[in-house]
Parts: C-alpha cells; structure tokens; sequence
C-alpha cells in the first residue's frame, strides 16, 4: 500500500495520498481498510464471501467495528471495465513484463475501449 502513487498534472512529486482507491478481493484484509481510514482514504473494495459469514457468524460485535462501506455501482463499473481489459489477450496474460510496457499495453486498450 505504501507503493500507492497518483501522478500530479503539473510539475511535482507525485501524491501518496489519493482521494479513492478501488481494489478487488485481494486487498479486502481488515489491516489494509483500517491503513486506508487512518489515512482518510475512501476506498471500494469488495468483501470475500467467507469474511462476509464469519463477521455474521460471529455476531453483531465484529459488524460493529466496521462498518459496511457499500458502493456497489462504481464496483460494477470498475469490474466491468477490469473485464473489458481482460479480453485483450496480452493484458490477460502478461506478456509484457516490464511495468511501463504494460501500462502503456493497459492505456492504449483503454483508449481503444473508450474510443
């Protein structure tokens, strides 16, 4: 999370504290939302299923220590455009291994798609 970097307009260092950040499962650990809300950083991440039944299983103690931040329209667009990205075969795969190859492969797709 410290690698978190949002390139400024002009001249400048970049920013390390952006105003949302979007995440998928992967980043659903409750040390990662509490690091982000300590920062005051908003942020959409979905939560696993099995945490989801362990919260309720556990009762109503451990629901009230986070409360449910649900943004499920900008999840749905931010999956549907991660999915649109996905069908371009070399983005789904990889097969550029250096991060500014990539990322260019990943704003050229997405140009294309907006296009």
């Amino acid at each position: 999370m410290d690698a978190i970097r949002v390139p400024r307009l002009g001249p400048g260092r970049p920013r390390t504290r952006p105003d949302h950040v979007i995440g998928d499962k992967g980043y659903s650990s409750m040390a990662i939302r509490t690091w982000l809300r300590r920062r005051g950083i908003t942020h959409t991440i979905p939560e696993r299923s099995d945490q989801v039944r362990n919260r309720a299983r556990r009762g109503s103690q451990v629901a009230a220590r986070r409360p449910s931040t649900s943004r499920s329209t900008s999840i749905a667009t931010s999956w549907n455009a991660f999915n649109r990205l996905k069908q371009w075969r070399g983005i789904a795969t990889r097969y550029d291994k250096a991060a500014q190859s990539y990322q260019a492969a990943i704003t050229l797709a997405s140009l294309l798609m907006w296009a």
